[in-house]
């Protein structure tokens, strides 16, 4: 037998400032963001419905306000298919904060270590690098926002029983992070993947303690597609 589900689901399309790490930027869903949040919270009730599973009346999600707006939408949709689910929001799914350089674009940061005598400059590919950590009062590294996506997951499924699924809502670069972490992706595939907006990607937590793949498809990234997730 299987143990319980989670399901990570990326937020949707957003106005995301152009070369601008996503990190903690505070804008909102596009309409296409909305769009693919309301596909996203379809998608779920028939898996839901067509795996047999029990919905777990807390969904989380990032305080970041793309997550929220896409749980939202999901869960009223869930809600029109009859279950009964209220959205808790939680730091822990942040994606990975690059401190008090939050929402500057990649060339005003890498000018602003430039600038600082007390920095080195950044090495080239500094922001898909997943141990990387600018050094910036508040700033973590990609693999520091895994442990804390990882340490969430872990925590809240450790008692729920097998055949229910909990929802949690956040960010590509640090669930990819946390699924390695959680022994799904190994190292490479990290940097190979990343998770298409507002589609729900399963991990099942086996009873042996063990992690898997349970549905749902990572993305393949394209060779000259910017990682800013």
């Amino acid at each position: 037998m299987t143990g319980p589900r989670a399901a990570l689901i990326r937020h949707g399309a957003y106005h995301q400032r152009v070369d601008t790490p996503s990190a903690l930027q505070p804008y909102p869903l596009t309409e296409e963001g909305e769009a693919q949040a309301r596909r996203c919270g379809e998608e779920l009730a028939k898996v839901i419905e067509r795996d047999g599973l029990v919905l777990h009346g807390v969904v989380f999600c990032s305080r970041q306000l793309r997550a929220w707006q896409t749980a939202q939408i999901a869960c009223e949709v869930l809600i029109d298919h009859g279950h009964k689910v209220e959205v808790v929001q939680t730091p822990a799914l942040a994606e990975r904060s690059v401190g008090s350089a939050a929402n500057l674009t990649l060339d005003e940061i890498e000018r602003i270590l430039e600038a600082d005598p007390r920095f080195e400059m950044p090495p080239p590919g500094w922001k898909s690098d997943s141990d990387y950590c600018l050094p910036l009062q508040g700033a973590e590294s990609l693999m520091m926002a895994g442990v804390r996506v990882a340490s969430l997951l872990k925590e809240t499924l450790k008692d729920r029983p097998a055949g229910s699924l909990t929802l949690f809502f956040g960010h590509g670069a640090s669930f990819r992070h946390a699924a390695h972490l959680l022994g799904v992706l190994t190292r490479d595939e990290i940097s190979r993947f990343s998770m298409y907006h507002a589609k729900p990607l399963q991990l099942c937590h086996n009873p042996d303690g063990t992690w898997a793949h349970s549905g749902g498809k990572w993305k393949i990234r394209q060779a000259k597609e910017n990682a800013l997730d």
